[in-house]
């Protein structure tokens, strides 16, 4: 079998392609169809006096998204999509569409996510979920390549991780149970075990915000290093995300083409990347210390750097429970986020655990927890604890980011947010 993005190995032969018709369009003697494969797009030319009438009428007239064989000699052109056609010989028809909803035209963006199970297929769409795909496979490879273990938390937890607003309460059996937040606590107990740990999937959050940058359902990484501190894991958030671009600038060039990306401004995420302190970040925001940034904070924080940034020390009131304090500062957690640059703020969040027991029982009161359900975490710190710490990246935000596009819901294949849950 053939694929579309393996044509230039087969230049001056024979080949026959099955896929889907994606658009055509007629000079009266000569029908220009493009197809489609899943691996990319191709011409194919058909001439009227190269076939016979009902062959060039049906080309002419088929109907957009028809699955299809297609056979053909493929030519070397510049100016075709991907720099090969298909000088046309024969086509079979597998199935002919029905009249598709999603026409060249311009549609809402309510339409396109009522037919979003369609709208993957366009050309800018298609290009996203490659990119995601690339980001997913260097996310893995990153951490499988340096000695970490994944081990994935559950999405069925008994309790609260980031805090209790925002949780999805499920019926389990004769019990409460929530949809997980995070999987970092867990995590917590993979490190201790294994030294490094990595969970991924999908985690949810029931926070009613409409935001571009909020989903109720996303993807994340999370990663757990035992012996490590929050400059430790600092450096690790930073290779990663230098390490996650690179691989979509080698892989994915024609992508962010098709998406007008410019690729210069991708060349630049080099580690170093800038740290501040929050401090200084509430100075350059003009805006009272003590409260968390919102997303219009962040978009003007991360518009004025050229590369991700990171910005470290948060007060401990806007920080979860379990993230260490500063030993010279009480006011402050040894925390960080990483924000993106050009507007599109945090897609990374970390920092140091608790390891004392004694302060962790504090946080858990602090924070009006149930203690009964963070006895298995506080044996953590009963039995072998240490210096540990971590952070989460939301696939969606960095792909959104590296994609330069304006809304997180188009970079997950069936975004979930408060008001949409179809298709």
């Amino acid at each position: 079998m053939f694929y579309i993005e393996e044509l230039c190995k087969y230049e001056g032969q024979e080949v026959t392609i099955k896929g889907w018709i994606y658009n055509r369009r007629s000079s009266g003697k000569i029908v220009f169809l493009l197809i489609r494969d899943g691996t990319g797009i191709v011409q194919s030319v058909v001439s009227k006096k190269d076939v016979p009438d009902d062959i060039f009428r049906l080309c002419d007239m088929i109907p957009y998204e028809s699955s299809v064989i297609i056979t053909g000699i493929v030519n070397k052109d510049s100016r075709a999509p991907g720099g090969y056609e298909l000088l046309f010989k024969n086509i079979k028809i597998v199935s002919l569409s029905e009249e598709y909803p999603i026409s060249p035209k311009e549609h809402g963006i309510d339409f396109l996510l009522e037919h979003r199970h369609l709208w993957i297929r366009s050309k800018k769409q298609f290009a996203i979920m490659k990119i995601r795909a690339i980001c997913i496979k260097a996310i893995c490879d990153y951490f499988d390549s340096r000695g970490f273990i994944r081990l994935d938390a559950p999405l069925l937890t008994p309790s609260a991780c980031e805090g209790t607003t925002t949780l999805f309460e499920i019926p389990y059996f004769d019990n409460k149970a929530y949809l997980s937040q995070s999987g970092q606590l867990y995590n917590e107990a993979g490190c201790m075990a294994f030294g490094r740990v990595y969970c991924f999937g999908p985690t949810f959050r029931a926070e009613k915000s409409k935001t571009r940058r909020h989903l109720t359902e996303f993807w994340q990484v999370e990663p757990e290093m035992a012996w490590e501190t929050l400059q430790d894991a600092m450096g690790r958030a930073e290779e990663l995300v230098e390490y996650i671009v690179e691989c979509v600038l080698n892989k994915n060039t024609r992508e962010l083409e098709i998406l007008d990306r410019k690729i210069e401004v991708l060349k630049k995420i080099k580690r170093p990347f800038e740290r501040i302190t929050y401090s200084k970040a509430v100075k350059l925001l003009d805006i009272e210390w003590g409260g968390d940034f919102g997303a219009p904070d962040e978009t003007k924080l991360s518009n004025m750097f050229h590369k991700p940034i990171f910005v470290t020390g948060y007060p401990k009131g806007v920080k979860a429970f379990y993230m260490k304090r500063d030993p010279e500062d009480d006011r402050i957690s040894l925390s960080f986020d990483m924000l993106a640059p050009e507007g599109y703020g945090e897609i990374i969040g970390g920092g140091q655990r608790e390891d004392d027991i004694t302060q962790l029982k504090e946080r858990i009161k602090e924070y009006n927890l149930p203690k009964e359900e963070y006895k298995w975490y506080l044996d953590l710190r009963r039995y072998g604890t240490c210096p540990h710490s971590g952070f989460g990246l939301g696939v969606e935000r960095t792909v959104t980011w590296i994609c330069g596009i304006h809304h997180v819901r188009e970079t997950i294949p069936f975004p979930r947010t408060i008001d949409r849950i179809y298709p």
